[in-house]
């Protein structure tokens, strides 16, 4: 068995070939907006700010490690694309969608994609010192802080229309309440952030990180359950949700890393221990094959019996996170086993990249190779985290 570090290595070079090779759209500009599951490219299909911000962040995020300069350029045409047609320049936020030709199709502002622009961009400035690209970063944190900031309750609202008013769809996809405040926003809000804060160091961004993550602590965290609260409307009433296994190991390791990045020794004691909580919750929902169930709904007693494979790249940094921290062998074990599961199951072995998940049986989840929501984010990162981490 090839050591983890290694297999990892091998790995994102055989993430980010498939992306170099497939995803490339030589017919509009940018990149493809879907290729389905039999690897049929469709290029009239709709782009996403999401896929495009998290190719971006990629791409200049393994350029150091693999000093491959097709990375390079294929960061520069992510961010490229992003600059030219994502953003809007009318009104400074970021399209949700654009159509094939680069004309905005959905035009709302999801802060979530707002925030994946910031990580992409901050990720891109660190390796090309690129002054647009860090103006671009701190104009969208700007937006966020302006509109999207609760004054009243603190946390972040969710969307808002082009022109920054409220919208009545606030969800991010079709399977999420229809909230004021989620989970999922506030921690690649943070997450965004904090990669800003690597390279611009501005005290502002510093104090706002610092209440975010205490934001963070008292609202989404249950002690009690090791598991995140994941939806409440803007006075912080809790509403009904699942528990998101990916999610919770997810945060587990993230929200430590930025309270690294601000080095706040007290927030960085607190995430310390959330890591080593969650990750332990997070057994729960390890299959005996050594992969993460996708969620579990308490209130039901059901189990979506999905394995995808986002969750399992969470998973495995969350481990090796939890076995660094505690020196517990138990944790480096569940990550090589998931990696086992991983290789077995949700790498594609004859086209490249990995399949967007198995059912409880391993038949295949017939969704996206690449698209809206199946980026190399993810799994690039789990592989860079670990090379870095190992």
């Amino acid at each position: 068995m090839m050591p983890l570090k290694e297999a990892m290595r091998h790995e994102l070079q055989s993430i980010l070939e498939y992306w170099e090779k497939n995803t490339v759209d030589t017919v509009n500009g940018g990149f493809i907006g879907t290729i389905d599951c039999n690897e049929q490219k469709d290029y009239s299909a709709e782009k996403g700010s999401v896929m495009n911000a998290r190719i971006l962040w990629a791409f200049a995020a393994a350029y150091p490690v693999t000093k491959n300069e097709v990375h390079l350029q294929l960061a520069h045409r992510a961010y490229n694309y992003l600059s030219t047609y994502f953003y809007d320049k009318e009104y400074g936020g970021l399209f949700w969608s654009v159509n094939a030709d680069g004309s905005p199709k959905d035009t709302k502002n999801q802060i979530y994609a707002l925030a994946f622009a910031i990580y992409g961009l901050a990720e891109y400035y660190s390796v090309t010192q690129n002054d647009d690209a860090l103006d671009l970063a701190i104009n969208l944190y700007h937006k966020i802080e302006e509109h999207s900031f609760d004054k009243e309750y603190s946390g972040y609202l969710e969307a808002f229309t082009r022109e920054w008013q409220p919208i009545d769809d606030l969800r991010l996809s079709e399977k999420d309440a229809n909230e004021k405040k989620t989970m999922n926003t506030h921690l690649h809000i943070v997450e965004g952030y904090a990669n800003l804060y690597r390279v611009w160091p501005d005290a502002g961004l510093k104090s706002v990180i610092k209440q975010l993550l205490i934001t963070i602590n008292n609202h989404f965290m249950d002690i009690e359950t090791g598991h995140l609260h994941l939806f409440f409307n803007e006075e912080w009433v809790e509403k009904p949700d699942v528990i998101s296994y990916g999610h919770d190991i997810e945060a587990a390791w993230l929200l430590l890393w930025c309270a690294e990045v601000i080095n706040d020794a007290q927030l960085i004691e607190i995430y310390k221990k959330h890591a080593v909580i969650m990750a332990d919750a997070t057994f729960e929902g390890v299959d005996t094959d050594g992969g993460l169930w996708y969620e579990y709904d308490p209130h039901e007693d059901h189990l979506i019996a999905e394995k995808h494979w986002w969750p399992q790249s969470e998973f495995i940094i969350g481990m090796v996170n939890a076995w660094q921290l505690t020196g517990d062998e138990k944790y480096l074990v569940a990550a090589n086993q998931n990696w086992e599961f991983t290789k077995k199951y949700i790498l594609d072995t004859v086209n490249g990249e990995w399949v967007w998940g198995v059912n409880a049986d391993y038949s295949l989840i017939l969704k996206d190779k690449a698209g809206f929501w199946k980026c190399p984010y993810h799994n690039s990162r789990a592989c860079l985290e670990l090379i870095k981490r190992l």
